[in-house]
């Protein structure tokens, strides 16, 4: 903190309005993947029509027509409804799914002199279990969504969702207790900072090698010390409720169209079911960034901690410039053959869009390699732009990350087929309950062992 509270607050707005730029943007690009993933996994073309002024934009289209076809529908409520619960319940859902998300370190706190801001909305020392307290009110949500609806399908679309969910939340908080007693803290912050070293097994040895850098920064070679190494099982475990935690494909069966109509949502019309739609990709969102954070290094950049990333960051800049401008151009060449290969396909200026998007790409090819030729005039990097850098890079890890996880939810809808009732809770109490005990149970004793023979 600054020590003048006008700028710490300022800065908290800030940081929260970044979190929920990157939680609203995310979403609807999630959306457009689902769809595209789909297609690509059912070989069919997925969404290519939709045009504003020729412009396709891969899909992207849709998402706006989706956003205006949702503002402009008939906002319907039942007659027999509760009201004040019908209405509050949508908003239970953005609101936990946006909250969720406060407590995740998006980058190592960024040092001024003697002011450090933490890259965290709520930089608080138990945020892991802030994570556990505000997503079991999820639940509310939907119960009074069902409930509220006096409806039939709603209501047993709620129950069964409340029953997995206080099945699911058992083994996904026992499984991040191996975790806990390996890293000694309720902190995400220093959980990341944590995995930031090599891999040590037993505490007996270290895999892999420092090299050491200027200004005491290292460049750590070797397998890194992420969660998911040190806790396999427990990463499983926690995939696996956070799966049935959001209500995706395989536990959807709060929302099974066969047997409930849509569930605990039937009776949501415009954007109150348009909260609900988003609120499911916010937790995915949210999910995969947890999961990024306790098990994947976080915002950690693989081999580079932060001090090396400063100390290295005017010829990473380079690099980053001159990749990007030889990344941008082959996207831009593709673009072109795309046009070519589609030319005079529509007949109208829809035929025009990879040519006009190919020039756009080919102009910002080369505004990064003049960006990265003007890097050259430089002979030290700032200590302000080597602090910016590692924090965009550290974020860029972070989001990589993030991204590839929530992929594996849509990856899953896919291809899994949802499970029967007695299935979904058997997996829940049968298997991953003791399957987490057990973890916590072996976790304790390889501690122990290698306390006793690791000094």
């Amino acid at each position: 903190m600054t020590g003048n509270w006008i700028l710490d607050l300022v800065i908290i707005v800030l940081k929260a309005a970044f979190l929920l730029t990157i939680l609203l943007t995310m979403a609807p690009v999630l959306i457009v993947l689902e769809r595209k993933i789909s297609a690509f996994i059912q070989d069919r073309p997925g969404p290519n029509r939709a045009d504003i002024f020729g412009f396709r934009l891969a899909g992207f289209v849709y998402v706006l027509a989706d956003a205006i076809k949702l503002f402009t529908k008939e906002n319907f409520t039942p007659s027999a409804a509760n009201r004040f619960y019908y209405y509050l319940a949508p908003a239970i859902s953005v609101m936990v799914a946006l909250s969720t998300g406060a407590v995740v370190p998006f980058a190592d706190s960024l040092t001024f002199g003697e002011h450090v801001v933490p890259m965290q909305v709520l930089p608080i020392n138990a945020g892991l279990l802030w994570f556990f307290a505000i997503a079991s009110l999820g639940v509310y949500g939907i119960v009074f969504a069902g409930w509220a609806s006096n409806s039939k399908y709603s209501l047993l679309g709620s129950i069964r969702s409340s029953a997995q969910l206080i099945s699911y939340e058992i083994p996904m908080g026992l499984s991040v207790v191996g975790l806990l007693m390996a890293f000694q803290t309720l902190e995400l912050n220093k959980i990341v900072q944590a995995q930031g070293g090599l891999l040590n097994v037993l505490n007996l040895f270290h895999a892999g090698v420092q090299i050491p850098l200027a200004n005491g920064a290292h460049l750590a070679l070797g397998i890194p010390n992420w969660g998911i190494f040190i806790q396999p099982v427990a990463f499983v475990i926690f995939l696996v409720a956070s799966y049935a935690e959001t209500n995706r494909t395989p536990f959807d069966l709060a929302e099974s169209e066969s047997e409930l109509v849509a569930g605990f949502h039937t009776e949501y019309s415009a954007m109150k079911f348009g909260m609900f739609f988003f609120a499911e990709y916010m937790a995915m969102v949210v999910a995969s960034s947890i999961m990024a954070t306790l098990f994947f290094g976080g915002w950690q950049v693989p081999f580079l901690d932060t001090a090396a990333l400063q100390a290295l960051s005017l010829p990473l800049v380079r690099l980053g410039l001159g990749s990007g401008a030889g990344v941008v151009a082959l996207a831009a060449f593709g673009l072109y053959r795309f046009y070519l290969a589609n030319r005079g396909r529509f007949g109208d200026r829809r035929d025009l869009e990879g040519l006009v998007l190919a020039v756009v790409a080919g102009g910002l090819a080369g505004l990064l390699a003049l960006a990265c030729l003007g890097s050259l005039l430089l002979t030290e990097m700032p200590v302000w732009g080597a602090v910016a850098f590692a924090a965009f890079a550290q974020f860029n890890a972070f989001f990589i990350k993030m991204f590839l996880l929530a992929t594996t939810f849509v990856w899953v809808r896919w291809t899994v087929p949802r499970f029967r009732y007695d299935q979904l809770m058997d997996l829940g109490w049968k298997s991953l309950l003791p399957l987490a005990l057990a973890n916590i149970f072996v976790t304790g004793l390889a501690i122990l062992l290698g306390n006793h023979f690791g000094g």
